[in-house]
């Protein structure tokens, strides 16, 4: 029953046998017209010696033959229509990016020309780029003047975008490696089967700390042939930044300095291509141009697969059409 209650996933494989449906107006006139033909041959002045024979009861439900035969004529179109039910399933076949995002969470990180500030733009963005590949096994790594892994290369995006939402300013030592940022991500994707390996670092500094220099980081990340997307975050000429002092967090204007030769270079000699952001909606372009190029390949094949619900029907049809010449030849025979 619930399957005919399914109407989304029933179609019809001869839909030309509704036409028959088309006869049942002419059936309700005919009957209408045979009642109103209908004259008495003989007239009586009393009905008591007829009283036995419960005559007027059989007539009171004689339209029972007729609805029984509508319903026979309207079970049997549509069975005759032959009702079906589909059921698609599907079969993803994905080649699959393996991609690590580096993200710099250092302190000039909470500078205000970005809204609410650089680093929650910079997570927003993320989180829009995770559910942007689905198919993809993506993780997270986080520096300052240090780095760690967040989040290993997972398809559990759930997972990883949790992890995206927990990373926040001084959760390590302060300072910006660009260095281990990125050889912490290489690390992450060294041994990877995955088809591409990427990694997407997002800094607003220039490196001044780190056991890694980024010269080191890069050629490794050259060795296993893996492309770094470069993301320069941060306004022309000054930002605005929150800073405590003895009279309380006053916001003060301090120069932006990214080091975008470093950041060029990386993204030049690893495949990549190097973006500068100046704001939340350039941020967003961005990430938008990085998921084009890195599109992933997906086959999906599907197969349709059709129950016949036919035969419900039919067995109506004819257990309604016997009922009827059971009725009619027995309970509502004809005196002649």
């Amino acid at each position: 029953m619930t399957t005919f209650l399914d109407w989304k996933h029933i179609t019809f494989a001869h839909p030309i046998f509704f036409g028959l449906l088309l006869v049942i107006p002419f059936m309700i006139w005919w009957q209408l017209r045979s009642k109103k033909a209908d004259t008495p041959a003989l007239r009586l002045t009393s009905l008591t010696g007829l009283s036995a024979a419960h005559a007027g009861v059989k007539a009171r439900f004689r339209p029972v033959l007729f609805i029984l035969r509508i319903i026979t004529l309207v079970c049997l179109s549509v069975a005759l229509a032959r009702p079906q039910s589909s059921n698609t399933t599907e079969n993803i076949d994905s080649e699959g990016i393996d991609i690590v995002i580096s993200m710099d969470i250092s302190g000039s990180m909470v500078a205000e020309d970005f809204k609410p500030n650089r680093i929650e733009a910079a997570k927003s963005m993320a989180l829009k780029f995770v559910d942007m590949r689905p198919t993809d096994r993506i993780g997270l790594v986080v520096f300052g003047g240090e780095s760690f892994t967040m989040c290993p290369i997972t398809i559990d995006h759930n997972i990883l975008k949790e992890q995206i939402s927990q990373s926040k300013n001084g959760m390590i030592q302060d300072g910006t490696s660009i260095g281990m940022g990125l050889a912490t991500a290489v690390d992450r994707l060294r041994f990877s089967k995955g088809k591409s390996k990427v990694i997407i670092l997002t800094t607003d500094g220039v490196n001044n700390m780190g056991l890694i220099d980024p010269e080191t980081a890069l050629e490794i990340a050259k060795a296993y042939k893996i492309r770094v997307y470069c993301i320069g975050i941060g306004t022309n000429g000054q930002a605005p930044m929150p800073v405590q002092t003895q009279f309380g967090v006053q916001k003060q204007m301090v120069p932006v300095e990214i080091d975008e030769a470093l950041l060029k270079k990386v993204a030049a000699q690893t495949g990549g291509k190097y973006f500068r952001a100046t704001g939340n909606q350039s941020l967003a372009d961005v990430y938008s141009d990085i998921d084009k190029l890195e599109k992933t390949k997906i086959d999906v094949t599907s197969f349709k697969h059709y129950a016949e619900l036919f035969f419900p029907l039919a067995m109506i049809a004819v257990i309604c059409l016997a009922l009827e010449m059971l009725l009619r030849y027995t309970v509502f025979k004809s005196i002649t």
